[in-house]
């Protein structure tokens, strides 16, 4: 039947796949950080100190 063929994986391209993957989560989680630190900042920077403001 056609459609139901398993296909088979080349090592290369998983370890590509796991590569990109693991790229993805560290930039994921770089990027969350550098937003924790610096977010607070440049938004008093941006709005002028108004987000802090009530």
């Amino acid at each position: 039947m056609p459609g139901l063929a398993v296909p088979t994986w080349d090592p290369e391209t998983a370890l590509l796949i796991g590569v990109i993957l693991l790229e993805a989560v560290a930039l994921y989680a770089g990027y969350g950080g550098l937003e924790r630190l610096f977010g607070p900042y440049l938004m008093d920077l941006l709005v002028g100190g108004e987000s802090s403001a009530q």
